[in-house]
């Protein structure tokens, strides 16, 4: 464990949580310019995940999926999700919360990241090029009304979440 992909994931999840921080610090006034870029990142970690090293994992494991992989992509569900509508306390305290799990899940050993970098073995650097190479996503403008927040509670609830645990009354 602590090798190349796991100390570039992690150091990754530490930026956004600082993003998501930085962006949070005077809510219910949110500082757009730093939850954009957190919304970019987080989605381009996601991809980095969902089209690198999940797949890789799989191929070495001859076509076979890790365990943890159905729950990694409901939370990466659920927290794209929660990208769409404008930050809100609610929202914020949804993604920080699906993030703390997630992100516990993978910098634990024997979590992804430690799993993918056994795995990979002396490919570990040809699977970090892959992971680097992979492009930034767009952010689509935020959606707002209720049907937006209610596809997020039906994917949060996919994931095992609750949103209605994270509102701020």
């Amino acid at each position: 464990m602590n090798g190349p992909l796991y100390k570039f994931f992690v150091e990754d999840h530490r930026r956004l949580e600082k993003l998501l921080n930085h962006a949070a610090a005077s809510a219910p006034k949110y500082d757009m310019t730093a939850y954009g870029e957190f919304r970019v990142g987080l989605l381009k970690h996601i991809k980095m995940e969902e089209n690198v090293i999940i797949p890789a994992a799989q191929k070495v494991r001859d076509g076979i999926p890790l365990a943890i992989a159905p729950k990694l992509r409901l939370d990466h569900g659920a927290l794209v999700a929660l990208l769409v509508p404008p930050p809100s306390p609610t929202v914020v305290k949804a993604i920080r919360g699906i993030m703390s799990d997630h992100n516990r899940t993978e910098e634990s050993q024997g979590g992804l990241y430690d799993l993918c970098e056994r795995l990979a073995g002396e490919q570990i650097d040809g699977l970090m090029k892959k992971v680097e190479d992979v492009p930034e996503v767009p952010a689509l403008p935020h959606r707002t009304g209720p049907n937006i927040l209610d596809a997020a509670k039906r994917a949060l609830e996919r994931a095992g979440y609750d949103l209605d645990d994270y509102s701020s009354g």
